[in-house]
């Protein structure tokens, strides 16, 4: 282990499980009616799973519509922007500032999904900027990290895992608090493919040690990936995966709300 990192706590706190979190990023999709029925049906799905905290991550031209629709910004869904510029302001073309997305009603950010880091060129530098600024304007950060088929192959899925974890939680300030990670292998996201469950809770386990030792254990680690109301199941069954990120199914109100529910069930089955 990188001696930089604290040994995490031999025996864990006996505190209660960590609330289950349902994240839809509906990406670059929706239209304004649309986003208005998924905003409906996430609100339904998290009234009926009280246990199961939702959020929802639509494209930044529709979050007031969908802000709108989802009342409170203390209601039973979350939203969130899809991502954040780690400045606060300046001449940035098609940046979007922290601040910004507080203003228009999110309490959460995405930092460094892996599709922004490979169409936009965003390196851990620049995540670990956009969570800092995240925090800085009152939002949570949810943190993402995965590696390549060709780094999992090469047995590298670990190191780049800690690698682009640690760029992030060792260099934000030890009292900042409020960090969510989604570990996403980039192999399976819009893919088909899926990690099994043995491999998301590997990669749960080594991320876990390591945010521990410096997050404490309220941070949560979903899992994201081509998750379906077909496999759900087994991801939350695992031990250490508090949720899921979910990507085309969130833009099916059915299956979103299937997601939910089973994510309700989950939760009822790990209550001591």
């Amino acid at each position: 282990m990188d001696p930089t990192v604290p040994a995490a706590p031999r025996h864990p706190s006996p505190s209660a499980p960590r609330r289950p979190l349902v994240a839809g990023n509906w990406k670059m999709n929706g239209t304004r009616p649309l986003a208005r029925t998924l905003a409906h049906a996430a609100l339904a799905a998290a009234r009926a799973s009280l246990d199961v905290d939702v959020a929802v991550f639509p494209p930044y031209p529709l979050l007031p519509y969908v802000a709108e629709a989802l009342g409170s910004p203390d209601g039973p869904v979350a939203l969130g922007g899809q991502a954040c510029h780690a400045d606060a302001k300046g001449a940035h073309t098609s940046g979007v500032s922290a601040s910004m997305l507080a203003e228009a009603g999110c309490t959460l950010v995405l930092c460094g999904h892996s599709e922004v880091r490979t169409e936009c060129g965003q390196g851990d530098e620049g995540v670990r900027g956009s969570a800092a600024a995240a925090l800085d304007a009152g939002l949570r950060p949810l943190v993402c990290v995965g590696e390549t088929r060709a780094e999992r192959d090469a047995g590298r899925a670990r190191e780049v895992l800690e690698r682009q974890l640690d760029a992030v939680v060792l260099r934000l300030p030890r009292g900042a608090d409020g960090i969510d990670v989604a570990y996403e292998p980039v192999w399976a996201i819009g893919t088909g493919l899926t990690a099994t469950p043995a491999q998301a809770g590997e990669a749960h386990a080594w991320l876990r040690v390591r945010l521990d030792a410096v997050r404490g254990e309220r941070a949560r680690i979903l899992y994201g990936g081509s998750v379906a109301p077909a496999n759900i199941g087994g991801f939350l069954s695992v031990p250490g995966v508090d949720g899921v990120l979910v990507g085309g199914q969130s833009l099916d109100p059915a299956a979103f709300t299937s997601l939910v529910e089973a994510a309700r069930h989950a939760a009822a089955r790990r209550r001591p």
